[in-house]
């Protein structure tokens, strides 16, 4: 018979941090109780089954069906799933009124709430989630925990590339209008390409996918920068794609960065430059820090920042035409 023992030291930890792999999984980080569950099934250790969720939370998404909430949902899941937690989902639809409704409704159901990008205002959000605990991804909702995915550090060095590169005028294509992160992103490319003497045209507000980035091609290509930042990797292909049919080519007549490095933006041809997020840390942290708002009242840290960084492939290069 397989022992805990036995399970301890095949994943290579003290029988207490073992033991607590199965029952108070929230001590351990997420790496530790991979490994015990993972030495547990080689072994065929008959694993204790905890028939009720220690707790379940409601993870409120302006649109699931985008690459980043997917990849955000996914960490979230993970780490909820190490310490026995139910998590419930939600789309907005990018609709104020709609996430209002559900975060009031789901406010009452669970016992907290992680609120991804919201879109409504910050005195609307706290009269929905009212005593719940709440942990704001990607937004400022005070006094509300948050967690935020700051690209400054990222797109000055974006800025600082297609500068190198010898383009002088940059386009940026700005993302939803109700979106936090596209207001953070619309002022740092200001205030950076400012500071490089760049000219900078900013297109108008657009859906945060590859529609977006088709809806903004004609305008990119008419507008006579060199480069182009988009508000995300999405828009950004979607921009590539539209201005290949108006007979533009990346990099050759235009280079284009994006942001969030999503896999898709290594695989596309050519690959895609550009500016990493903390996708992923940025949901385990948000779970870490509701749990420590449920269980212990305890906000450790009010604003966590993930910092960014440039990722460099083919869609940039140096500008060779007048």
């Amino acid at each position: 018979m397989v022992t805990l023992k036995s399970v301890a030291a095949e994943a290579g930890v003290s029988l207490a941090t073992a033991s607590r792999a199965f029952k108070d999984s929230n001590l351990l980080s997420a790496d530790t109780q991979r490994k015990v569950v993972s030495a547990a099934l080689k072994l065929g250790y008959d694993i204790p089954v905890q028939r009720k969720a220690q707790h379940t939370f409601a993870v409120v998404v302006p649109d699931s069906s985008n690459a980043v909430y997917a990849t955000m949902m996914k960490s979230i899941q993970e780490r909820a799933w190490s310490g026995r937690h139910l998590i419930y989902s939600a789309d907005t639809g990018e609709d104020p009124l709609r996430e209002i409704e559900i975060l009031s409704t789901m406010g009452r159901a669970v016992d907290g709430i992680v609120l991804c990008s919201p879109r409504a205002g910050s005195s609307a959000i706290k009269g929905a989630v009212g005593a719940t605990p709440t942990v704001v991804i990607n937004g400022e909702v005070d006094p509300l925990p948050q967690i935020l995915m700051e690209t400054e550090n990222g797109l000055h060095q974006a800025v600082e590339h297609l500068h190198s590169l010898g383009h002088r005028h940059i386009a940026y294509v700005a993302g939803p209008k109700m979106s936090w992160a596209n207001t953070q992103r619309h002022r740092q490319i200001a205030a950076i390409s400012e500071s490089y003497s760049m000219q900078l045209t900013v297109m108008r507000n657009q859906a945060a996918s590859t529609h977006g980035g088709l809806a903004a091609a004609a305008s990119v290509a008419a507008c006579g920068a060199t480069a182009v930042i988009a508000y995300n990797d999405l828009v950004a292909l979607g921009l590539e794609a539209g201005l290949r049919t108006l007979g533009m080519h990346c990099p050759e007549d235009i280079s284009i960065v994006g942001i969030d490095d999503l896999d898709v933006a290594a695989i596309a041809d050519p690959g895609m430059t550009t500016v990493r997020l903390g996708i992923n840390d940025c949901g385990t942290a948000s779970v870490d820090q509701l749990i420590k708002l449920v269980e212990q009242h305890e906000v450790t840290q009010q604003t966590t920042k993930l910092e960014s960084q440039l990722i460099v492939r083919g869609s940039t290069a140096r500008k060779i035409h007048q």
